[in-house]
Formats: C-alpha cells, structure tokens, sequence
C-alpha cells in the first residue's frame, strides 16, 4: 500500500528508489506503469492522466523491466526474438511484422549491452546477467518515454552487476535517452550518471530529491533500520555498517 506519496520525475533524470522488502517500491513501480490505480489522489504519466486515458496507448510507451516480464515470456524463444518483440512491447514475434531495420536495431542494442553472441541462444538457458541485458535491450527497442527498472540487479554475480552498471551508467549519461527509475536494494548499486534518489518505508516516499541530498547515512539508516554509513567515491556509492 502507498500512501502521502508525492513525487515528481522530469524529463532528463534518472532516479534510483531505496527500500527494504516490502516497502512499496514496486507497488510504486506498478503504479507508474499504468497496471495498477490509485484509489485516491491523482497520477498523472507522460501528460495523461490514469483514469481519463486508454491505457493500451499508454502503456506501450512506457518500458518495464521485471521478473513478471521475465515470466510471461517463453523459455525457448530465441534472445533476439525477445529484444525484437520489444517494439510493440509484444510477447511472440509472430503478432506482429519486422523489418531489416527492427533486427538490426535488435543486434544494436545486444552489441550495446556486450551480448550479441547470445542472439540465437534460448532466452531459458542464458546466465540471470546476459537474461537482464536482453531485457534492458527489449525495454529500450521500442524507442519508449519512460523506463522503469525493478531490482535489475536481483541474483547476479559481481561481473553482471558490474556490467549492467555499466550499461546503466551508459544509458543515464546519454542525453537522448528518457527518464529511468530504478528500484533497488544496495547503495552500491546505484549507477554513475544518476541524478536523483529517493527511500520508501512502509508504503512512503521518506525522502526524495537529488541524489547527495535525499541519499544520505543519517536517513538510509532510519529507512531501513540499521546503522550504516553511505558514501560516494569517485561516482560509486558504498555502504557499510556504522
């Protein structure tokens, strides 16, 4: 459940949510997506607002990478076939036609996240950190507005994690690219290039604003209920207990 939440996301910022388990961020992911409805208070996405617009038309502008979207989609299909589909924010490739530009677009964007050898490989068999740079790859082939990134980071070795940083880092540093929210568990997660952060508690944004402002020991700690100490050093975040 969310509640009092207040929270605005402009063009160019690239935010990161903060929490322990439980605590709403991915119900606010949901909310931001268009797949779930605020039973009071307004919300309104890329200019419209739910309850006055046919979320089929907006939902596709709007990218979600999430186990839910790794569950829904079939374990044979080829790893291209599943950035491709991304276009129309489809499951099967047979729903819809693609041309020579869609497949090269997908080959662009595995190659971006250093996996284009995996092409061809079923999307059931490759590692958890080749499976979320396809999805990355998918949520960005449908060229959307707004991408939303729930806990990308969730039972990856230290290799993945680094490599889709990365990329993250990548895609926040590149002025073309929309608005990213990522929601995660660990400071030392958080990407460089990222420009805001907020941290929820029990269905609440606690804090939210620019990153060093609304990321700090004091309210980490309060927020999850320990005592740690945060830094950044040399654009990488750390945490440790006090």
């Amino acid at each position: 459940m969310l509640a009092e939440v207040d929270w605005r996301v402009e063009r160019h910022d690239r935010w990161v949510i903060l929490g322990p388990n439980g605590s709403g961020k991915t119900t606010l992911l949901q909310v931001a997506s268009a797949r779930l409805w605020p039973t009071a208070g307004t919300v309104e996405l890329l200019g419209a607002r739910l309850g006055r617009v046919d979320v089929r038309t907006l939902r596709p502008r709007i990218a979600l990478v999430s186990g839910a979207v790794t569950r829904q989609l079939r374990a044979d299909l080829p790893s291209r076939d599943v950035v491709v589909s991304g276009r129309h924010a489809a499951l099967e490739t047979w729903w819809n036609r693609y041309g020579d530009e869609d497949w090269e677009k997908a080959d662009q964007l595995l190659a971006r996240g250093g996996v284009q050898q995996i092409g061809d490989r079923p999307f059931g068999v490759i590692s958890e950190g080749e499976r979320q740079q396809v999805l990355l790859a998918r949520a960005l082939m449908g060229d959307p507005e707004l991408v939303l990134l729930d806990e990308p980071f969730a039972g990856l070795d230290l290799g993945a994690r680094e490599r889709l940083l990365v990329r993250l880092s990548a895609l926040a540093e590149d002025p073309a690219s929309p608005p990213v929210i990522l929601v995660t568990h660990h400071c030392e997660e958080i990407p460089p290039g990222f420009t805001h952060g907020g941290l929820m508690s029990r269905g609440r944004l606690q804090s939210a604003g620019s990153l060093g402002d609304a990321i700090t020991s004091a309210r980490v700690s309060a927020c999850f209920g320990v005592s740690v100490e945060v830094g950044c050093t040399d654009g990488r975040w750390w945490s440790r207990t006090a």
